[in-house]
């Protein structure tokens, strides 16, 4: 690719994500809807800063890397029980439910793949970045 073109810098990002990191910590005690607007809130003010910049890549790796963290956040706070709710037999819901494996780890298996899909967080309020930022860009 020839020519200028404008990148955000690498503090900048670095920034962008630690919060993003602290609005989806664990240890928050918050409800998920919170969680979700907090995102939102913060990832609207950043996009229409940097929005001009460069960075479709970024934001579709932020959006896969964030779902993931959000997928982490419900995890913690429930188990099994929404797990089979979700359609989860009950046999392999109190296997998954009761895994030795970090949250992280869970969030990345197929365990939460297949119940918590990317429409369900859509219609729970995700706040799909990647899709934001083409419509600033």
């Amino acid at each position: 690719r020839k020519g200028a073109y404008i990148r955000v810098h690498a503090k900048s990002k670095k920034k962008a994500k630690d919060k993003l990191r602290k609005l989806t910590s664990r240890s928050q005690g918050r409800k998920l809807d919170t969680v979700l607007n907090n995102i939102k809130v913060f990832m609207r003010g950043w996009l229409g800063y940097y929005g001009i910049a460069e960075m479709d890549t970024l934001m579709k790796q932020w959006n896969e890397w964030l779902r993931r963290r959000i997928r982490m956040y419900i995890w913690k706070h429930w188990k099994m029980e929404n797990l089979k709710k979700l359609g989860m037999p009950e046999w392999q819901a109190y296997r998954n439910g009761n895994t030795r494996k970090g949250y992280w780890a869970i969030a990345g298996s197929g365990i939460l793949h297949t119940t918590i899909t990317n429409e369900r967080l859509a219609r729970r309020g995700y706040y799909d970045i990647s899709e934001a930022y083409k419509s600033v860009h």
